[in-house]
């Protein structure tokens, strides 16, 4: 698994890519002042179930709780230990429930590919790095509540949980000697906000999500790395990019 190299790929074209997002916001707007307001997907808000798919762009990192033997004589060559960013991206599907005109159910079935460095900084100004790499399917099930239609857009916000489960077990288990070992099952509490954008053939979502891990993650290993460590906890913010019908 090489996430890493897809974040290059869009940094190297992101430019491009930031062309596009402008295009996609401010020409609808544009064409408004034009010619003839067109009202698109008239029927689209009946419906009682949609369908798409989504690519996530996130940035992600532990937070961290030093332990009480951190503080101890057994741990004096440890100056600090620091999680770090790093960027990574997602792909998933649609599937959104009506209740009634302002309220719906999204089940949001995704894989995730996460990095998460730790820096493990000593008292003689040397400095080990360890790199968590994992891929997760998650499962969010949010609520999602919408504003009044206004001609071709809606603001909506959206909350709920998302239970995650690695899948990268085997290479993980491989890699197990000398490094630090988290679990295999997350479950992140969601929240955000977003804009639906309504075209001809299909409506347009960017989103921005908040999710908080709400379990620990830190797994006992021999290795040592997991001393001066109480929890390690997912903190994520993504960037979703949604099409649907």
């Amino acid at each position: 698994m090489h996430p890493i190299n897809i974040w290059n790929l869009l940094y190297i074209y992101r430019n491009k890519i930031g062309r596009i997002l402008v295009l996609a916001f401010f020409i609808p707007l544009s064409s408004m002042g034009q010619e003839a307001f067109q009202y698109n997907l008239p029927f689209s808000d009946s419906k009682w179930l949609h369908y798409g798919f989504s690519i996530g762009l996130h940035t992600s990192s532990y937070q961290l709780k030093y332990s009480d033997k951190f503080v101890t004589p057994a741990m004096d060559s440890v100056h600090s230990i620091m999680p770090a960013n790093a960027f990574g991206f997602s792909l998933g599907f649609i599937t959104d429930f009506r209740i009634e005109e302002q309220f719906n159910i999204r089940i949001l079935p995704k894989v995730s590919f996460y990095e998460f460095p730790v820096d493990y900084n000593y008292t003689d100004g040397t400095t080990t790095k360890q790199l968590i790499e994992s891929t997760f399917v998650e499962i969010p099930i949010l609520f999602k509540y919408k504003s009044e239609r206004h001609k071709n857009f809606r603001v909506y916000f959206v909350g709920g949980v998302a239970p995650g489960f690695e899948v990268s077990g085997k290479k993980r288990k491989e890699q197990s000697n000398n490094r630090l070992l988290t679990k295999d099952f997350n479950l992140n509490m969601e929240l955000g906000l977003g804009i639906d954008m309504y075209y001809p053939l299909f409506k347009f979502s960017p989103e921005i999500r908040f999710s908080k891990g709400l379990l620990n993650l830190l797994r006992e290993d021999e290795s040592g790395f997991s001393d001066g460590i109480e929890s390690l906890k997912m903190n994520v913010v993504t960037l979703y990019l949604q099409f649907s019908d």
